[in-house]
């Protein structure tokens, strides 16, 4: 990758390349995940003064630090990482979306430690679409239960499913991949019509995610450069 001259043209090279790559697809417009696990808050603070508003992590704690470091900034906090159960507290409190619910236990104390004045917590299913072995996401047969379970808590908001697909080399089985989401997704939005949010696809792959559908893209490395 060539270097990147600046964060304002880095954001504004790939959200142009986001919008390309949608229209071509004929897709509508697909929402930019920063995925910032690892970075400062320095450099989050940057991206978000160029307009960045949304972003990932993957640890709680370190997003936590982060998250109170730039309160005054009023981003929008995506927790994309396994989320293992003893910080559901710390997640329903900081988080504005949980992407990676993929058991049922987590939901429970979820709602349980999200403030009565805060906006229910938006909820994504992490899909394990591949079936890989030790890969965090639930089995695809998992996800109409889950489903209901989450819309059924009352500070919980059900908005979509995720995936992270096999790091394959093969990129048409990733397409496939997408596809199957894609599917999964549409099925469930038949019994959940307000389910609006299918995050898949990274730095790189994320076009062919987009043409398959994705209305969300977690990016990183395009956005800060490759992590050290």
């Amino acid at each position: 990758m060539a270097p990147m001259s600046s964060p304002r043209q880095a954001l504004e090279s790939l959200l142009q390349t986001l919008d390309n790559a949608a229209s071509r697809a004929g897709r509508p417009a697909v929402r930019l995940l920063a995925v910032s696990k690892t970075q400062p808050a320095s450099a989050v603070a940057a991206l978000a003064s160029l307009g960045q508003r949304a972003f990932g992590e993957n640890y709680v704690q370190e997003a936590v630090a982060k998250i109170l470091a730039l309160r005054e900034l009023d981003l929008e906090w995506h927790l994309i990482g396994h989320l293992q159960s003893n910080k559901c507290r710390d997640a329903a409190e900081h988080f504005d979306w949980v992407q990676s619910l993929d058991r049922a236990r987590l939901i429970e104390p979820l709602n349980r430690f999200r403030p009565e004045g805060r906006a229910p917590l938006n909820v994504l299913i992490q899909v394990n679409a591949d079936g890989e072995a030790g890969k965090s996401g639930c089995a695809p047969a998992e996800i109409a239960a889950l489903a209901r379970a989450v819309a059924a808590a009352p500070r919980l908001r059900l908005r979509g499913l995720m995936a992270i697909p096999e790091p394959t080399p093969d990129f048409d089985r990733r397409r496939q991949t997408f596809r199957q989401l894609r599917a999964w997704f549409d099925e469930l939005r038949g019994q959940f019509p307000d389910i609006d949010t299918l995050s898949m696809g990274m730095s790189e792959d994320f076009t062919l995610a987009i043409e398959e559908g994705a209305t969300m893209v977690r990016i990183g490395s395009a956005l800060f450069g490759p992590r050290s």
